[in-house]
């Protein structure tokens, strides 16, 4: 087997680079991990968002015809007047936290309304909350993904940057 000799200068390169793998890639890995695991805890809660959702959808198919009684549930009748988020911390990543909502109803005379019209707000309200959940939770998936994408390449990056090809030198540990 050939030795390559190399410069004062290159096997100074080739040192930091070293040294820079050794420390940054266990790091970057970890993080990797982490980012993998939390976007399958968000995709798991997604599916039971989802599955809820079509529980209450399906309840609805029972008693849906009466909605299209005229002038009792209308886009005023109920409606979402403050989204309530946080902003939270994964790996790094800056994600928003569902919270709730607040919703106001229209007020409705009790003795000219049907019965139906209380519980049908009632679960307008959950399927909203639903939505509104699944949506942040969307959202939260979203920039994971990009971070983890961000993370794989910097990973791969370090790991062509401590095996370079020979002949190739190591210039590429400026863009890190």
């Amino acid at each position: 087997m050939a030795k390559i000799k190399l410069t004062k200068n290159e096997l100074k390169k080739q040192k930091d680079a070293l040294k820079m793998y050794q420390r940054y890639l266990p790091t970057l890995m970890l993080k990797k991990q982490q980012l993998q695991a939390e976007i399958r805890i968000t995709e798991v809660r997604i599916r039971e968002l989802l599955r809820e959702k079509e529980r209450i959808d399906g309840s609805f198919k029972s008693w849906i015809g009466v909605f299209g009684e005229k002038g009792f549930f209308t886009p005023r009748t109920l409606r979402i007047t403050n989204l309530k988020t946080a902003t939270g911390n994964i790996a790094g990543v800056s994600i928003p936290l569902f919270q709730g909502a607040e919703f106001s109803t229209e007020h409705y005379d009790l003795a000219r309304t049907p019965l139906w019209l209380d519980l049908a707000v009632e679960k307008m309200k959950q399927a909203l909350l639903l939505d509104l959940e699944a949506m942040i939770l969307e959202e939260q998936r979203k920039r994971l993904d990009h971070e983890l994408r961000v993370t794989t390449q910097r990973v791969i990056f370090l790991r062509k940057l401590r095996s370079p090809k020979r002949g190739e030198t190591s210039k590429r540990s400026r863009f890190i």
